[in-house]
């Protein structure tokens, strides 16, 4: 069995969805030191299941990444990247972390800062 084989029978037949405990106490500190946009989508779109009546957690420890928000029951990780993901060793990393979570059964939306943030502005100037 190979490693993707693995991790998609881990993730299919109940390991919490891949959830690593090793990562907890980093998510712990990072949910504790959100972004402004990650601030911004967790308070007007995320939190109290606003978005279709659909759960997300934020800093979710999945696999050996842990993931900006995730949707259990969508399998669904939203990701912001910051002006840290403008370089192309950034960048190759994001895309091997994206294929490995896909290959897990993730999906994966990823967003800019500023596009979270022109939204919002633009939203509250209306």
């Amino acid at each position: 069995m190979t490693e993707v084989e693995k991790t998609q029978m881990s993730v299919k037949y109940g390991d919490n969805y891949s959830y690593n405990k090793k990562l907890h106490p980093l998510a712990k500190q990072l949910r504790k030191s959100l972004t402004k946009s990650e601030a911004c989508l967790w308070k007007y779109a995320l939190k109290a299941k606003q978005l279709k009546g659909y759960q997300f957690r934020r800093q979710r420890p999945l696999l050996q990444y842990i993931a900006d928000f995730f949707c259990k029951e969508l399998m669904l990780i939203i990701e912001l990247d910051g002006i840290t993901h403008d370089n192309e060793v950034a960048l190759t990393k994001d895309h091997h972390r994206e294929e490995r979570l896909a290959k897990a059964g993730f999906k994966i939306v990823r967003f800019t800062d500023e596009e979270v943030l022109k939204i919002w502005s633009v939203s509250y100037q209306s």
